[in-house]
């Protein structure tokens, strides 16, 4: 065993002590001591897959595991970067985890399904069989739905919620299953190494393909397989929604990555066509459905469906360029996707575990609610304001440098993609643009609503500072989202190694672009802003008159927090221009007095922007299984006879349709 099997199999190790641990000890060290084994795990984990991303792969095979199959596992510089992300996810998490458990949430249960959450995710880009991955699925599936639930004793729509994500989890892995079965049918095994020297039929190749590409895209929250994540990611305790949206959204990234670059690569232009438009619309939808949501964490777990779908279209040009023969943009394209997975893992773990700290000292997520956050958690403040530049993908953000990159490929992409590559691409770049503008004016509104000016409720009146180790929590996700975003050549080069290419990007301190003309320099790009936002301020200071005066106010009083805009009304303009796409619902109560139909003693105004996906396709289809689900029941009468006559009836019908297809 080399040092990559040697890292990998300790963090294992660690997760399961610390879920021992968990059972064993007292409340009082319950969760300091699963949060350092858990934290401990992951810092191995990442060790693990930063040494695989450099080439150093593992492999193991256990056959006394798994009954038939065994266990496979294995790391190669893919697996290796989602294994290193875990890992970096797990550390930040388990660390804030050990102050947010005083939340409640020190049961052993709760405490000792974490690591094993943590174990499942590093388990998925290890695998190399169908079994050992769909076994790994399932248990990432099962603990992340258990952690999900923690609180819904105290929260109905915790387990309407959990309800939601049950039927979509499970509903993708069918689907995977589906797809790998038929890929290990044909191949006649099952292990990766069989499926990779595999000479499958092209209708095969597009069944498996889809299959799959539906399942992962379904855990990745892609539109219109997204509507479980704005649903389950807010109700989650908030290290675990990090860890759902910083982690485990990724393995369906992986997954596609994996069957479409690795187990079947050279797959024809319009598989990566869906997977582009695929992308786009889950990143137009998700961003606007973010832009006017006044839930913190609801709009947080929109803007994951944003940038999952950023990185498929990066995957899928990625993959129409390969199949178009332009080799130099398809290895820049993968390496953009594949840095901004590691980028939104960043930004995004930080921004719900800074949410975490705010529902914490408040106890709500409501937008409208907050507000005068700064003067109360400054530290707070700062970190989500770190992790808020980011996600708007403006300079020096880290999302910035992957964005640029991604739109670098699809501007180069004329002449080498031909015609379909001349309509496709320059759409591409608008909806990249256009969700980068949404993206700035979204977290505009989180931070200025969220955390400046007076706060508008007893609640924000009365926060307080979270604790050190919440804290510390945050500051690791803001450390690696300064070091990403001012020094992306560290990390960049291993984004090319992990797809298998050759460097897209080459320099050090200057991001040069390989095979198409184009540079950036993000460090540098930061000072010029340092320089210039200084001189400002010294500009400012030395002509302005050193008194202090009253702000005008009309003759009406110092303002309230009455006065201040609220999340809804900051997006009500976006929202109007976006109505026939958002379709919002509103109504006006009005309760007259009841000695005059012509007084008024209240009108209450009710507006909401519901998921248009969700009314439109999901409610008619749960209906319809409701109006199904009740006819079935006149079949159960309760006679055994009829019973046997079904599934005689069945056999029989089955019988004729073998006899009819042979």
């Amino acid at each position: 065993m080399n040092l990559v099997g040697l890292l990998y199999v300790l963090a294992l190790a660690a997760c399961a002590v610390a879920a021992l641990a968990a059972t064993a000890v007292p409340a009082r060290w319950r969760p300091l001591l699963t949060g350092l084994g858990t934290a401990g795990a992951g810092a191995l984990a990442a060790g693990a897959g930063v040494l695989a991303m450099t080439g150093q792969t593992w492999s193991a095979w256990i056959p006394e595991l798994l009954p038939l199959a065994g266990v496979r596992l294995a790391l190669d510089p893919l697996g290796g970067l989602f294994v290193a992300v875990t890992g970096a996810v797990a550390v930040c998490t388990a660390v804030y985890g050990i102050g947010y458990a005083a939340h409640g949430l020190d049961g052993r249960v709760f405490q000792a399904t974490v690591p094993l959450f943590v174990a499942a995710l590093l388990l998925v880009p290890a695998a190399a069989s169908v079994s050992t991955l769909l076994l790994a699925w399932e248990l990432m599936a099962l603990t992340s739905l258990l952690l999900m639930l923690a609180e819904h004793r105290r929260r109905p729509a915790v387990g309407q919620a959990g309800l939601w994500y049950a039927v979509m989890t499970h509903l993708g892995l069918v689907t995977i299953l589906v797809g790998l079965g038929a890929f290990a049918a044909g191949a006649g095994g099952e292990s990766f190494e069989q499926l990779r020297a595999a000479a499958l039929s092209p209708v095969t190749r597009d069944v498996v393909f889809v299959a799959t590409f539906t399942g992962f895209a379904s855990k990745a929250g892609i539109v219109p397989l997204h509507v479980w994540l704005p649903r389950a990611h807010p109700e989650a305790p908030s290290h675990v929604s990090a860890l759902m949206s910083a982690a485990m959204v990724n393995m369906g990234v992986y997954g596609i990555a994996r069957v479409g670059f690795d187990l079947m690569p050279g797959g024809p232009a319009w598989w990566w066509l869906l997977v582009l438009a695929a992308g786009a619309i889950s990143a137009l939808f998700g961003i606007l459905q973010a832009t006017v949501a006044s839930d913190l964490k609801r709009l947080l777990g929109y803007s994951t469906t944003e940038n999952m779908g950023l990185v498929l279209i990066g995957l899928g040009a990625a993959g129409f360029f390969a199949a178009v023969q332009a080799p130099a943009l398809a290895g820049l394209a993968m390496a953009a996707a594949l840095l901004h997975v590691v980028n939104h893992a960043g930004f995004k773990t930080l921004l719900f575990l800074a949410a975490g700290s705010v529902l914490h000292a408040t106890g709500t997520r409501d937008l409208d609610a907050l507000g005068g956050l700064r003067t109360r958690m400054p530290y707070t403040t700062m970190l989500f304001a770190v992790g808020a530049l980011c996600a708007s993908a403006l300079p020096p953000g880290n999302a910035f440098v992957s964005e640029w990159l991604l739109l670098q490929s699809l501007i180069h992409a004329l002449p080498a993609s031909g015609v379909t590559g001349a309509v496709t691409m320059p759409l591409a770049v608008g909806v990249i643009a256009l969700s980068a503008g949404l993206a700035v004016a979204t977290f505009v509104k989180a931070f200025g609503v969220g955390f400046l000016a007076r706060p508008r409720s007893p609640e924000a009146e009365g926060a307080s500072e979270s604790p050190p180790t919440m804290l510390a929590g945050m500051a690791l996700a803001a450390v690696a989202c300064v070091v990403l975003a001012l020094a992306p050549t560290v990390v960049v080069p291993a984004m090319s190694a992990a797809a298998g290419a050759p460097a897209a990007v080459t320099g050090e301190l200057t991001l040069r672009l390989a095979g198409v003309p184009g540079a950036i320099s993000p460090l540098l790009i930061t000072l010029a802003l340092v320089a210039v936002v200084v001189g400002l301020l010294a500009l400012v200071r030395a002509v302005s008159q050193r008194r202090a005066a009253r702000l005008w106010d009309c003759g009406a009083g110092p303002m309230t927090a009455r006065m201040e805009y609220t999340a809804t009304s900051f997006a009500e303009p976006l929202q109007r221009v976006f109505d026939d796409v958002l379709a919002p619902e509103s109504d006006v109560d009005v309760t007259p007095v009841k000695e005059s139909a012509y007084l008024v003693e209240a009108v209450q105004f009710h507006a909401r922007v519901p998921d248009r996906i969700e009314h439109r396709v999901y409610v008619p289809i749960i209906a319809a299984a409701g109006v199904a689900g009740r006819a079935a029941r006149r079949l159960a009468t309760g006679s055994v006879h009829r019973y046997l006559a079904y599934g005689f009836y069945a056999l029989v019908g089955v019988l004729i349709v073998m006899v009819v297809t042979r």
